[in-house]
């Protein structure tokens, strides 16, 4: 039978990536429903918005999403349309794995971690108050009183929250995953000995459902440490679940560990949906020329099979992946030794390695 999912090509190298992808998922053998979905710049003129309420009712209906990556305006008031997914399902676990291919072009061999990030709190909650209004002398002269602090009246502030409930679900996101992936470490990420009421709540909150996973090693970092001892010793580390923001910054960190974003899967999932997109932009400049390179969401896709719990597929997927990577002659300029090199393949090419690789791993 086949999975219904909502497929939405976004803009840019959006369209290109996805119809790659799309192709190498069908030729796992796993059947699919593709529910179409259009969001991006291409219905920002038809719509007033780059993600229209169908997109998400499609979502609703099929559980289950993959997205292109979609062009947010700058400087215009639009809304980034991955926030407004996001909050509109409560897709409350970032999930970032950033895993070493042999043939990815890094300083660093044998990565192999999972970033679990909270989405939903934190200051990116937009919780903001601008620089001279009514609303924001009111909350100095608050803070002036109540923290007895002395605020400068120009200043601008963003609000940071992190709640119990919010803390609890991601920590036991992050051992659900561990234990149900064979994962033996899960380290909380915080900066307790500074903020000690919000990250504190958040790393007491680790503590607690630690508790509940005996079979799990719980450590905890300081979000600095942390960084440093990602450059130094990433064999060290396995699951790290952070806030909001420390979860962005050190996604990318580990992203750079393994050769970039144009090998970095990314998903966000809640209780009841999950939408599965490469974490890279999308790269307009590039649109249309079969240029870019596709595997970040086709590694996705690798995620989503595993959501689906077509385990077998999803390894059959990723080991294909794996092997294009390592032979280096079916790859994009980005994963050349120069990007300049004229044996470069196109988007559509990558696809063809895949599938054949695959075909390959059948007989």
């Amino acid at each position: 039978m086949p999975y219904d999912v909502t497929l939405i090509p976004g803009d840019g190298t959006g369209p290109e990536i996805t119809e790659a992808t799309r192709r190498v998922l069908e030729a796992t053998g796993v059947e699919f429903r593709w529910h179409m979905q259009e969001a991006g710049l291409s219905v920002l003129e038809k719509t007033g918005t780059v993600l229209p309420e169908e997109v998400i009712a499609s979502i609703r209906q099929t559980k289950v999403g993959l997205k292109g990556p979609i062009t947010t305006p700058v400087g215009k008031g639009f809304r980034s349309a991955n926030v407004a997914l996001r909050k509109s399902l409560d897709l409350y676990a970032n999930l970032r794995p950033a895993k070493s291919y042999p043939g990815l072009r890094s300083r660093y061999e044998n990565i192999d971690l999972i970033i679990v990030r909270e989405n939903t709190e934190d200051l990116y909650a937009g919780i903001e108050f601008q620089r001279g209004t009514p609303e924001l002398d009111e909350l100095i002269d608050f803070i002036n009183r109540a923290a007895k602090q002395k605020l400068n009246p120009d200043a601008a502030i963003s609000i940071k929250y992190i709640s119990v409930a919010a803390s609890r679900r991601i920590v036991k996101f992050a051992f659900d995953y561990a234990r149900e992936n064979g994962r033996r470490k899960v380290t909380a990420v915080h900066k307790a000995n500074i903020m000690k009421f919000s990250d504190g709540l958040f790393l007491s909150t680790a503590q607690e459902v630690a508790k509940e996973y005996p079979d799990i090693q719980f450590e905890d970092r300081i979000v600095d440490n942390m960084c440093m001892q990602l450059v130094q010793k990433p064999e060290l580390y396995d699951v790290l679940v952070l806030p909001n923001l420390y979860g962005d910054i050190l996604s990318d960190l580990s992203a750079g560990l393994i050769g970039g974003l144009g090998v970095a899967p990314g998903a966000n999932i809640g209780t009841d949906y999950a939408v599965f997109e490469p974490v890279h932009g999308s790269a307009p400049k590039y649109a249309g020329q079969n240029k870019v390179n596709p595997m970040a969401m086709m590694f996705s896709g690798v995620l989503m099979l595993r959501h689906l719990k077509e385990r077998d597929a999803a390894k059959r997927l990723e080991s294909a992946l794996a092997s294009v990577i390592a032979e280096g002659k079916y790859v994009t300029y980005d994963l050349k030794p120069r990007p300049d090199d004229p044996t470069a393949v196109g988007t559509s090419q990558v696809a063809d390695a895949v599938i054949a690789r695959m075909r390959e791993q059948n007989r």
